[in-house]
């Protein structure tokens, strides 16, 4: 359900947070303090490990800095263990687990109810499901009663199965319409000859489509059992209080008497170098290779890792720089997950039209070939160890994160190996490095190209998995990350503890310190410039400019930036869009000052090198000619156009994607060098400083780096438009040879976001679309109809002019392109014309407030509200949210159908879909039936 299956590897497994199986035998400890039945098994750097008389392995990870809890349970099955004819069987249980059990029969309204942040999950080695809610009691115990409950109590009925199919039908085919995902399928595919891991998690179509429901229900009886799963539990909570809880509702499931078969295929050695062609309809051109590599419990998986570093990372990595720097290709990734069994590295680069696919190719492989005869230097060496441990010493700041990403590395074997991992990469050395290429990136053990003969072949003989019990025993890893305080989250509580000021330039500033877990500390610096007349045709200009600022100042290069980043464990982004500029920085206490210093170097003094611009340029060019026959990237650029049509040239004016080439290629550097001379500066500018920092000292740094700093051109809010004149329409956009169909609707309303009406549309519009997979939408076209995949609603509002809107969006195969239309129009004009009932009111006001809840926990988006809130005039604070939350609470089911009558009508939508409607209208008049011929005459 809400896979990551086609998602998951990048960036969580470039950080490889990854997967297996492991029963534990109990240590023998002293149990009398615990509930009975329950045992202590270990306890690394805060985490603790307990089993239940059942084999339920039970991990505790309290962090009382938050107010939230994560509740995950992992199942050690996923594709990997998958028969033949049951491809996607785990992926589609995954989905099935949310239509309800014994004593949840309605577990989607549930979720909302208790205004959940929930998903669940399935890859090659586990399926996992996960809630992130507000740390009560009640919750908690809702939470453990739902997923001890689901265990063995769901429904996995037949009439679910029937629409749920063409939902992860539908899901396949969102994967289909990329030719970048669709070629890793294909290439992993040709590189496993037996093994699961060459199969998609989300699986086979006809599988899919044609599982019986009784075949479906033995394989969860089998698998979903305690002795195969893993609780976790996360974030503000009593340690022992919850093992009472987990006693209570785990304690009573049986173990089972079957036995689990244990999966037994082993890939044989590669014999020679395999290739694979795919030919889609598209505007970019890729290759990829891939090699086969030791499982993620293997001490060599740590060593590959800082291997595809050396290799990829931009701008140091050694692909990067042969391909991107050398104009060979626009883009150029690798990935490699840490896999129950020997998994795979691999890599991609893709190419604009005009470059050859040969000679990168070419390139890719020579490059790769390098590392196997010279060992990298120690510089890259330490430079990608730098960057993979700052990312795990990250994760382990944020208990929301680890919660989650410790599933991967219990499929891998036991969570413990995270820490086998981070231990490995800092022993890594460049000789280790060029031992592993030497022994994996053979020519004969990869998937590229054509067949060569090989009279002599050198073929890699891929080690087994190791013995984890072995590996982790007796491990006790370092001291746990400090935690931070138990912070109250409530808008009073906030303004409190905020304080804000001004420089003498006019920037704004609000600083709130707090004690939290690692010392983390989340900053945002918001640069305004410009009005309408000066900014018109700067869009570019503006991107370009926030772009180009970390590739390099007066003082520091790309690499040097990167480095002295990666070195400080900081993550920095900066972006540039209308009259804006922002930084977003995450950062350690003590290292905070000196990110700022390298942020404001670059900032104030960049040093915009040409080969840097031209990359750039290239590297957006490419983005926006693989978006030119995207279903989704089409409906939502001509949505916008259509909704907004500001007249061209317009800082808010959406470009078509032809008019944004032609500007990217007539766009200079010193197009580039100019926008930043005329319009950065700090007079207006705002920042917010939330987490673990010394207040004068970064009062004083603010001052410094950013209270005398003053643009050119003076900054003009631009008011936004209300175009009430625009004609509704309909437009439907054919895009060849794309299996799945975008839908993406709207229409603008005369809203505020402090206006009265606010509240009650906000949460008109939550019942029919945005709440969760329980609103009306979700209820009718997916749940019910088995249509979309993803279907829901959203309003905004501006917080300066009376400008708002409606919007809506889903996917969809374009062969239901009839039934969505009609079960979209009647469920709006339903709600229109029915209203909502007390019931929905009562639940949506419950789930909004928790929401809004576990959003002020997160120090990054109270961070983004204040460097938001410090830019209006007249000031605001968070008393806004809690005068909203107010507003909402005193809600009648008559205030909100009065407001859905006043903003929502249907005839005034705006409407764009885009899908090959042209080959599913041919596959319908092929399904019916063939006219009968009368008249025929007997012999």
């Amino acid at each position: 359900m809400f896979t990551l299956h086609l998602c998951i590897r990048r960036g969580l497994l470039a950080a490889a947070l990854l997967l297996g199986g492991l029963n534990l035998a109990p240590a023998q400890t002293n149990s009398a303090a615990l509930p009975e039945g329950v045992t202590k098994v270990t306890s690394v750097e805060g985490i603790t490990e307990y089993q239940l008389k059942n084999g339920l392995r039970v991990l505790l990870f309290p962090d009382p800095s938050k107010p939230t809890v994560t509740v995950n349970i992992t199942y050690l099955v996923g594709s990997r263990h998958e028969g033949l004819g049951e491809s996607g069987m785990a992926h589609l249980l995954e989905h099935m687990v949310f239509k309800g059990s014994t004593k949840h029969k309605n577990i989607l309204q549930e979720l909302t109810e208790h205004g959940t942040w929930p998903n669940g999950t399935t890859w090659y080695d586990r399926t996992n499901y996960f809630e992130t809610f507000s740390a009560t009691d009640e919750n908690l115990k809702w939470a453990l009663d739902l997923e001890s409950d689901r265990m063995v109590n769901s429904f996995i009925d037949k009439k679910d199965l029937e629409t749920e199919f063409t939902v992860v039908r539908n899901e396949f085919e969102i994967g289909e319409n990329s030719p970048q995902w669709t070629l890793e399928k294909r290439v992993l595919s040709a590189s496993y000859l037996w093994h699961n891991y060459g199969r998609s998690t989300i699986g086979s179509k006809e599988d899919i489509e044609r599982v019986p429901i009784e075949n479906l229900k033995a394989f969860y009886q089998k698998y979903y059992q305690p002795d195969n799963a893993v609780l976790l539990v996360a974030g503000k909570f009593d340690e022992r209080k919850t093992l009472d809880l987990v006693s209570q509702y785990f304690g009573p499931i049986a173990r089972p008497s079957r036995q689990l078969p244990k999966t037994y295929t082993v890939e044989p050695t590669q014999d020679g170098e395999r290739h694979t062609t795919l030919r889609r309809v598209g505007d970019t051109q890729g290759v990829a290779a891939a090699y086969h590599t030791p499982a993620g419990s293997h001490p060599d998986y740590a060593v590959i890792d800082v291997l595809m570093d050396v290799l990829t990372n931009e701008p140091s990595g050694r692909l990067y720089k042969a391909l991107i720097e050398n104009k060979k290709a626009a883009l150029q990734y690798g990935w490699t997950p840490a896999l129950h069994d020997p998994g795979f590295a691999y890599f991609y680069a893709e190419l604009r039209k005009e470059q050859s696919l040969d000679s990168a190719r070419a390139v890719l492989l020579a490059t790769l070939d390098e590392l196997r005869q010279k060992a990298p230097t120690a510089e890259e060496v330490e430079r990608a160890k730098t960057k993979l441990l700052k990312d795990i010493d990250l994760l382990f700041k944020n208990t929301d994160r680890v919660g989650l990403q410790l599933s991967e590395w219990i499929a891998a074997g036991d969570w413990r190996l995270v820490f086998l991992y981070r231990d490995a990469i800092r022993k890594a050395q460049p000789v280790d490095v060029q031992r592993v290429a030497a022994a994996y990136f053979k020519p004969s053990n990869r998937t590229v190209g054509v067949f060569i003969p090989d009279q002599k072949p050198d073929r890699a003989d891929i080690p087994d998995t190791p013995d984890i019990a072995a590996l982790v025993k007796d491990y006790k890893g370092e001291t746990a990350v400090a935690a931070g305080e138990a912070f109250d989250v409530s808008p009073a509580n906030i303004d409190a503890r905020t304080k804000r000021g001004a420089e003498a330039n006019g920037l704004k500033y609000a600083l709130l310190p707090k004690s939290t877990r690692g010392n983390s500390v989340n900053m945002q610096i918001r640069l305004r410039y410009g009005d309408e007349k000066s900014l018109m045709n700067q869009t570019l200009a503006s991107r370009f400019a926030a772009q180009m600022l970390e590739r390099g100042s007066k003082t520091r290069s790309f690499q040097q930036i990167k480095d002295e980043l990666d070195k400080l464990k900081a993550r920095v982004q900066v972006y540039g869009y209308g009259q804006s500029a922002t930084v977003r920085i995450e950062a350690e206490k003590d290292k905070l000052p000196a990110v700022v210093k390298v942020v404001s170097d670059y900032l104030k003094n960049p040093a915009f090198p040409q080969a840097e611009f031209d990359k750039l340029k290239q590297e957006r060019l490419a983005q926006i000619e693989s978006q030119k026959q995207e279903p989704q990237a089409i409906a939502w650029n001509t949505l916008s156009r259509l909704m907004e049509p500001y007249p061209k040239g317009h800082p808010l004016a959406t470009m078509t994607f032809d008019e944004e080439i032609d500007a990217i290629n007539k766009l200079s550097l010193n197009d580039v060098k100019d926008f930043h001379k005329n319009f950065y500066g700090a007079q207006d500018a705002t920042v917010a400083v939330v987490g673990a920092f010394d207040e004068g000292i970064m009062r004083k740094l603010v001052k410094d780096e950013f209270g005398k700093w003053k643009a050119a051109k003076l900054f003009v809010r631009i008011p936004r438009t209300l175009f009430s004149d625009v004609k509704t329409q309909t437009q439907a956009i054919q895009t060849n040879d794309k299996t799945s169909a975008v839908f993406a609707g709207g229409m603008q309303v005369p809203l505020r976001d402090d206006d009265p009406d606010y509240p009650a549309f906000a949460l008109a519009n939550y019942i029919l679309g945005e709440g969760m997979l329980n609103s009306r939408l979700a209820t009718r076209i997916r749940t019910k109809d088995g249509i979309s995949y993803g279907v829901g609603s959203y309003i905004w509002a501006d917080d300066n002019d009376r400008v708002g809107g409606f919007g809506s969006y889903a996917i969809y195969n374009p062969e239901n392109a009839e039934k969505f239309d009609n079960a979209f129009r009647e469920e709006v004009q339903k709600m229109v014309k029915d209203g909502v009932t007390a019931e929905e009111v009562k639940a949506a006001k419950s789930a909004i407030l928790q929401e809004k809840q576990l959003e002020r926990s997160q120090d990054g988006m109270l961070a983004s509200k204040w460097v938001q809130y410090l830019t209006r005039k007249e000031g605001r604070s968070f008393m806004y949210d809690a005068d909203f939350d107010k507003k909402l609470e005193s809600l009648t089911p008559d205030q909100v159908n009065a407001a859905l009558k006043k903003y929502l009508d249907y005839g005034k939508l705006t409407m764009v879909k885009a899908g090959d409607f042209e080959k599913a209208a041919k596959k319908i008049a092929d399904k019916q039936p063939a006219a009968s011929v009368s008249g025929s005459k007997k012999d």
